[in-house]
């Protein structure tokens, strides 16, 4: 058993190791000048901070980053509101073909995203337009376009566990008088809320890395998200490469933060439920 122990310690400081590297290399260039980007060196030579500051005085950057909080936040909050109603109708009522329903949700996140792409591009710009407005170009877009592909998620993950939450608690709120949204915001969401928390951080994450439709379905500054800024460091007289090392940095860092916050619920949300019946 020692052996062992030994041995998995071993193999999660190599995985650990394995999975910051990228993390740090991205820092190690962020931290160098043009002249020295090319070392071979996996260290830092020098605390040399001018691609960090390019990045944070320039105001594009930080609008960029503003819309994608705003895009994000918004997505998760929705897609969690969505995702609970629709998880607690098809775990509490027995619904015709309801399981024939909750697989097709599925389905539609199994399909590259790249196959909607231009369908999408032509509903943004020709259909969903109303008088001077259209989704186009707009950040309440993409946080709807996201709701298409993460609310699936969300129901799949919430279903599982409400599924864990035993029936009779349901039963004895409606003894008490309870009503169904009664039941909903005094029964279930207090248990569900570890499952809330993982389904908002892992939906946030989808929405605040998501590049493709970011780009294709936006053109202005006032709804580009941080992840399509990235590119705009590549031209056609080379590549800024400390600089979008510095950007890219910076870019995780929101994410880090909203994780920490609810990294104790993580593994509580994603047992959830693990072990019923």
């Amino acid at each position: 058993m020692r052996r062992s122990g030994i041995t998995s310690f071993v193999l999660w400081v190599c995985l650990t190791i394995l999975t910051l590297l990228p993390v740090w290399w991205m820092l190690v260039v962020s931290m160098r000048p043009r002249v020295k980007l090319y070392s071979k060196s996996f260290l830092i030579d020098d605390l040399y901070w001018d691609n960090f500051l390019a990045v944070l005085n320039s105001s594009t950057f930080l609008q960029y980053l503003w819309n994608s909080l705003i895009v994000a936040t918004s997505n998760a909050a929705l897609v969690c509101a969505l995702g609970l109603l629709a998880a607690f109708g098809l775990s509490r009522y027995k619904i015709s073909g309801g399981d024939n329903v909750f697989f097709w949700l599925i389905t539609n996140r199994m399909a590259p995203p790249a196959v909607f792409l231009l369908p999408l591009f032509l509903l943004f710009t020709k259909w969903f337009v109303f008088g001077d407005f259209m989704l186009f170009d707009t950040k309440i877009g993409l946080i709807l376009l996201y709701c298409v592909f993460n609310l699936p998620f969300a129901i799949w993950l919430l279903k599982g566990m409400l599924d864990g939450i035993p029936l009779e608690l349901d039963e004895a709120a409606r003894v008490d008088g309870a009503t169904t949204g009664q039941v909903l915001s005094h029964v279930i969401l207090p248990l569900a809320r570890p499952g809330l928390a993982v389904t908002f951080i892992l939906t946030w994450i989808f929405a605040w890395n998501e590049y493709l439709f970011a780009a294709t379905l936006t053109s202005s500054a006032g709804a580009r998200t941080v992840t399509t800024a990235l590119a705009e460091y590549v031209s056609v007289t080379g590549t800024n490469w400390g600089e979008m090392a510095a950007m890219a940095f910076l870019t995780t860092l929101p994410a880090l933060v909203v994780l920490g916050f609810v990294q104790k619920h993580i593994v509580t949300g994603l047992t959830f439920g693990a072990l019923k019946g």
